[in-house]
């Protein structure tokens, strides 16, 4: 932990400055700890380079602002999280970059919006929160026809399911908060890419905004690399379990999960990732009245809008996540009132069966 570093001459602080020496200057710009996790964050995503930021969201919003300008034109994936969205239906047409949103899933969509120069292209696969599966190296061979830079926010995923890159991506986000951490502590976020694009880009606008992250942040992220893959393997085990006791339960319109099935992209989930995920959402026929029962009869899954943890979470997408959507936007998305998230932990899964099958007949007595 340290904001400044001393150097033993002026001329020393002279050439750092000048950019004729590397070193570590200020840690707004770069700090010791900070520059380690960087580093491992490249080995695990295969990537040249990377940039850690205070938040996932600090991540995709300088993952785009630091390169596209006025007159740009911006397609993304319709299924965002809902910052995410945000960011590209109401800030950047703001700041005058013009967008378009598609449906993630339907090719004809992407070919038809990729018409003419596009300069960046933002998606997420699993989405959040109807995990549906984008084709990454259908999209990018779209995207980069037209000269666009491919940005993926791979949080559900993490590097251990899913490598953007391999299938085409150009730039890989993520919010640190969730599986890298997995452990509710810290926030955080990164952005890999090649080196090129930092030094052209990211490098000055990070250092003029400030999106940092606090070094003692980094140094619990380092931590939480360490148990990354067992945690999300274990994890990806029970939520496979219970997407198929839930299947099982009556009153479900329908269980979500990439690795049943049953999921409209099962083929493409089987061929893109090496696993499945930790996050299972599914849709009680009830609505908001019986998702709002089952959350408060709950006893071991707490109701938190986070994701990623080490312990079981689970939220009402249309009331928190996405609630400043309109109707038709949810609509358009198939989010309805019934909707439920289940962000799956590392319990006995037997134990988190039960707890949901109490919760179904306590929502429907």
């Amino acid at each position: 932990m340290t904001s400044g570093y001393v150097y033993r001459t002026a001329e020393d602080a002279e050439a750092a400055f000048k950019g004729d020496v590397k070193r570590f200057i200020y840690s707004r710009y770069a700090n010791p700890t900070v520059a380690m996790l960087e580093e491992r964050l490249t080995l695990l995503e295969g990537a040249e380079a990377c940039r850690t930021t205070a938040s996932g969201m600090a991540a995709v919003f300088a993952s785009m602002a630091c390169f596209l300008k006025a007159g740009d034109y911006v397609v993304a994936s319709r299924a965002l999280f809902g910052s995410c969205l945000y960011i590209i239906t109401d800030i950047l047409p703001r700041l005058g970059v013009e967008t378009k949103v598609v449906d993630g899933c339907n090719l004809d969509e992407w070919e038809a919006a990729l018409d003419r120069p596009t300069a960046c292209v933002f998606l997420e696969t699993p989405t959040n929160p109807l995990l549906e599966i984008i084709d990454l190296p259908a999209v990018s061979k779209l995207a980069h026809a037209q000269g666009a830079t491919v940005i993926v926010d791979n949080v559900f995923s993490t590097p251990m399911l899913q490598r953007p890159m391999e299938l085409g991506a150009d730039i890989v986000v993520y919010s640190a908060t969730k599986h890298i951490d997995g452990q509710g502590r810290a926030m955080g976020g990164a952005i890999l890419c090649k080196q090129q694009f930092i030094d052209d880009h990211l490098n000055q606008f990070m250092r003029h905004t400030g999106p940092s992250i606090s070094p003692f942040n980094a140094w619990i992220f380092l931590k939480g690399l360490e148990t990354l893959d067992i945690r999300v393997r274990q994890a990806c085990e029970n939520a496979l379990q219970i997407a198929n006791f839930l299947s099982d339960q009556s009153g479900m319109n329908r269980v979500l999960y990439p690795g049943l099935p049953s999921h409209p992209q099962y083929a493409l989930a089987q061929k893109q990732m090496s696993g499945s995920g930790t996050m299972v959402t599914f849709e009680l026929a009830g609505g908001k009245t019986e998702a709002f029962k089952f959350l408060n009869a709950l006893e071991i899954v707490d109701i938190s809008n986070n994701l990623g943890d080490t312990k079981s979470l689970v939220t009402h997408p249309a009331t928190t996540t996405h609630q400043r959507l309109s109707d038709e936007e949810r609509a358009a998305l198939g989010l309805n009132d019934g909707v439920v998230r289940l962000s799956v932990g590392l319990e006995d899964p037997n134990d988190l069966c039960d707890d949901l099958a109490q919760a179904l007949a306590a929502a429907r007595s």
